[in-house]
C-alpha cells in the first residue's frame, strides 16, 4: 500500500516495492504498473532488466514513472485553488 501510494504521487517503482515482474524484461521496456488487485495504476519504463532486478538493493529504482491514475485528481485540485 505504501509502495502503491507513492506510486500515484508520481514517484518511481523501488525494489522494495514490487510484489512481481514480468520474466525477460529489457531495461527501458514500456511497463503498466498494477496494484496487488490487479488494477491499473499508471505505466512507466523499466529502469532495469529483470535479472538486474534481481541482484538490485531494495532502495534501487524498478520503475521510471511516466503516468498514473492520480495525475487527473492533482490537475483538477490544481484548478480548483
Amino acid at each position: 500500500p505504501n509502495a502503491e501510494m507513492s506510486f500515484l504521487y508520481g514517484n518511481n517503482v523501488l525494489k522494495s516495492g514490487m510484489a512481481r515482474i514480468t520474466e525477460s524484461m529489457p531495461q527501458y521496456a514500456g511497463v503498466v504498473v498494477y496494484n496487488m488487485s490487479d488494477i491499473p495504476l499508471g505505466f512507466g519504463v523499466a529502469a532495469q532488466t529483470t535479472d538486474a532486478c534481481r541482484e538490485l538493493e531494495p532502495t534501487g529504482n524498478v520503475v521510471l514513472h511516466q503516468a498514473d491514475i492520480g495525475e487527473y485528481l492533482r490537475g483538477v485540485e490544481d484548478d480548483m485553488f
